[in-house]
Parts: C-alpha cells; sequence; structure tokens
C-alpha cells in the first residue's frame, strides 16, 4: 500500500486545483518566499490518515500552465529515506528511455540526514505548449522524540517554448534553485486534520 500511495506521488506531483478555498493543513506562514518569488497557497489535501498535502504558486498562476511551484507532502509516519529517493531516481530513469531531456541526480547533506534529487523532464503535449521542467526534491526525515515523521519538499519550474532553448535556460538557473531550495528553512509542521478526506 505505501509503495503505491509513494509511487503515485512521484508521478503525479502537481494535481488539478478545484475552486474551493484551501485550508492550511500544516500551520505553514505564508506567503513562502523563494529565490526572489511569493508562493500562496493554492490547494490543499489530506489525501489519507497518513498523508497531507499542500500546494503554493505564484499569485495568479494556474495548474493547468504554471510556470513554477511548491508542493509538501508530508507523512505521519515513518519512511524509509534511501528507498523513496531511489524511488524517485528509478522513475525518472525510466522516463528517459522515452524523454530525450530528462536528467536525474542526487545530492546527500553532509550529515546524512537528507537527500536532494533534482531532474529535468520534457513535455510535448498533442494540445497546448510544449515545455521543459526542472524540479527539486527535497526529503527529509523528522524524529520528535515520539513519533517519526517524513516530508518530501518538492519545487518546479517550467520554461514553455523551443524544449532545446528552455533546457539550457534551465540549466543556467539550476545552481540558484538548488541553493534556494537546500538553504530554505521548513518551518515546524503542525498537523491540522480536517476531519474528513
Amino acid at each position: 500500500m505505501f509503495k503505491r500511495l509513494l509511487f503515485a506521488i512521484f508521478i503525479s506531483t502537481f494535481v488539478s486545483i478545484n475552486a474551493q478555498e484551501p485550508r492550511d493543513l500544516l500551520s505553514i506562514p505564508g506567503p513562502i518566499e523563494l529565490d526572489g518569488t511569493e508562493f500562496f497557497l493554492s490547494w490543499s489535501k489530506e489525501a489519507s490518515k497518513t498523508l497531507l498535502r499542500q500546494q503554493y504558486m505564484p499569485r495568479d498562476e494556474r495548474i493547468e500552465d504554471f510556470n513554477q511551484i511548491l508542493d509538501f507532502s508530508y507523512f505521519t509516519k515513518e519512511i524509509d529515506l534511501e528507498l523513496a529517493v531511489r524511488q524517485k531516481v528509478e522513475s525518472i530513469q525510466k522516463r528517459a528511455e522515452t524523454d530525450r531531456l530528462a536528467k536525474v541526480n542526487v545530492t546527500e547533506s553532509p550529515d546524512g540526514s537528507e537527500f536532494v534529487v533534482d531532474y529535468f523532464i520534457s513535455e510535448m503535449p498533442d494540445k497546448g505548449d510544449a515545455f521543459v521542467e526542472y524540479n527539486i526534491y527535497r526529503f527529509k526525515p523528522y524524529n520528535n522524540g515520539t513519533a517519526k515523521n517524513f516530508l518530501i519538499l518538492a519545487y518546479a519550474k517550467r520554461i514553455y517554448g523551443d524544449p532545446k532553448s528552455a533546457a539550457k535556460a534551465l540549466a543556467k538557473q539550476r545552481d540558484q534553485l538548488m541553493l534556494s531550495l537546500i538553504e530554505y528553512k521548513i518551518p515546524e509542521l503542525v498537523v491540522l486534520r480536517t476531519g474528513n478526506n
């Protein structure tokens, strides 16, 4: 069950958003500032008894054609850090079989307590504009003494248009974006249950 749930998050990180006003389920002060951009809560869901998710986008952006997005996936259970990282890497490696721009890297924190997976993918849909997307996933386990929890903080940036030009532009921004997400101070997360899923 857990493997299927985690795999579903990796395959479809960014979801369609309904018109309902989102509720902060993780007590995250907003807006969030990252690399000079303000991100506002745009969607939240108590996906299961052990997974809460919320997404943030710059004002006036839509999930259908966003340029930047932040996603917090918070598990109220212990997750194997290396297994989660491996599953993400393998999903991008598999994608690379059909996506020539797909490329993945893994970085470990000096103390081994966190991993960062960053990667490029491209989409050339039948309808709409082609785009290249750069993603950063920060994997962070928590141990507060009484419970073990786990956070996947994901960031994505898209550039639409010619894939080759978009890939070059994103590659030039990679180091700065990585640094911004690694240095982002994650606030203390306090779960606020909705009482229904």
